[in-house]
């Protein structure tokens, strides 16, 4: 599910990127004697005062350092309805925000510029980010800035409580379904392990399901997509949902949960675990009343697989060389600049924002050395216990990633009814329910396009 937007503050950084000399060494040259101007997007509305002053700032001091370099904010992101009749009418930005689940399309379509030429060898990113932005034969079309995947969030205080070990979560899915049995024998309406089932919200998390057991929703065949969850990884995924609701009683009672739902039980510590992204985290603290030092983040349980999301940006296929050359030098100099990891942590932490939480701006994109100086800077500058997240951290990029689905909301949608039955009916016709949201599912992937 494409999740409230992951905003990308100005410190997803890498060093090592490479970006050829032309592209990034220094301020692009100006065209006919003046500065090269650039629009972009991704400016958060006045109404996110800090991601609006941290993008302005940004702006300003990239422009104080490159002056031969106009920079034009827009606010929004991407509107995949609009998106092709902006491009069309001359309105899309130069340099434009893209969603994990959009390249392939707009690569597809040629509506990204081909920035292959202008980039030279990028070690420092994870290859599995990368290859969202290239096409079939390697050609790359854009850079990734954030990422996400799901993961296990847990209450380290109720695991204490019912006498689990909060520095070893459950890596598997029997040992959750044993973690939760004893966090629901606590009593006082303690709920084990809660999941969502409504708002497409179901759907989103049965494809995290299905990735974590090795299966997966959809698979490509030739130009099309056919689902792919009728089969015995897809029974394996609602076995342990329907064990855990019916046998053993650790789901509770009531059902038919969307995301704020879990989130309120989890604030107020009646929730020993659901799967989510990190960023659910400091919503736990600022909107549900919860503490950093009470909750903990694991991988999927399984390893096999995860869900990942996230965002980067693409340069408007009808940029000239100049403008390719100073939207990579803007992308880089914001997003990929090593040299201001520490500069950005203590930013944030002076501005009393958390540091050291698994999530943007702070997004786990990198690989090697880079990656290795993020993570003790910040260790360093954190506000939070770091330690609580470690599994999490440590699992990315070793745990296989498999993006959303092709016209994702329609196939959620789908998936939605197999985790309301499984969750309300104990005697859920499992075959049956799977075939029919086959239908579905490959209905919605018919008009993905």
């Amino acid at each position: 599910m494409t999740r409230s937007r992951r905003t990308a503050l100005g410190l997803l950084l890498v060093a090592g990127l490479g970006l050829s000399t032309a592209a990034c060494g220094g301020a692009a040259q100006p065209a006919s004697g003046g500065k090269i101007v650039i629009t972009v997007n991704g400016q958060a509305p006045q109404t996110q005062a800090f991601e609006r002053r941290i993008f302005d700032e940004d702006v300003a001091a990239f422009e104080a350092a490159h002056p031969n370099i106009d920079i034009q904010p827009r606010e929004g992101f991407m509107d995949p309805k609009v998106f092709s009749a902006k491009l069309a009418g001359g309105q899309l930005e130069d340099v434009f925000y893209v969603y994990f689940t959009d390249p392939a399309q707009i690569i597809a379509r040629r509506q990204a510029a081909d920035i292959t030429d202008h980039v030279q060898g990028i070690p420092e990113l994870q290859p599995r980010l990368l290859d969202v932005f290239k096409d079939g034969k390697g050609r790359l079309y854009g850079l990734p800035t954030a990422n996400y995947s799901m993961g296990l969030l847990y209450n380290r205080a109720l695991f204490t409580k019912a006498g689990l070990d909060p520095d070893k979560p459950p890596a598997t899915w029997e040992e959750v379904r044993a973690a939760a049995k004893k966090i629901s024998a606590l009593g006082n309406g303690t709920v084990g392990f809660a999941d969502l089932s409504k708002n497409n919200q179901g759907g989103w998390h049965l494809t995290s399901w299905l990735y974590s057991v090795g299966g997966q929703v959809a698979r490509q065949e030739g130009s099309g997509w056919r689902a792919d969850f009728n089969n015995d990884k897809g029974r394996e995924a609602l076995r342990y949902l329907r064990e855990m609701r019916w046998t053993d009683d650790s789901m509770g009672s009531k059902q038919l949960l969307e995301v704020a739902d879990v989130q309120r039980m989890m604030g107020a510590g009646q929730l020993g675990m659901y799967i989510a992204a990190p960023d659910n985290i400091p919503t736990l603290v600022n909107q549900f009343n919860g503490s950093y030092t009470d909750y903990g983040m694991a991988p999927l349980p399984g390893g096999k697989g995860t869900l990942i999301g996230g965002e980067g940006y693409m340069i408007n296929p009808k940029a000239g060389p100049e403008k390719i050359k100073a939207g990579l030098t803007w992308l880089r100099w914001k997003y990929l600049n090593p040299d201001r990891i520490e500069s950005n942590l203590k930013r944030y932490a002076e501005l009393k924002q958390p540091v050291g939480l698994p999530v943007s701006p702070f997004s786990d994109i990198y690989a090697g050395p880079v990656r290795e100086r993020q993570e003790t800077l910040k260790a360093k500058y954190a506000t939070v216990p770091v330690g609580n997240y470690q599994s999490f951290v440590n699992s990315s990029g070793t745990v296989k990633g498999s993006i959303e689905p092709p016209n994702a909301q329609r196939v959620y949608a789908a998936l939605d009814s197999l985790m309301q039955a499984v969750l309300t009916d104990r005697d859920a016709d499992v075959d049956r329910l799977l075939a029919e949201a086959e239908t579905k599912v490959n209905s919605a992937l018919a008009q993905a396009g």
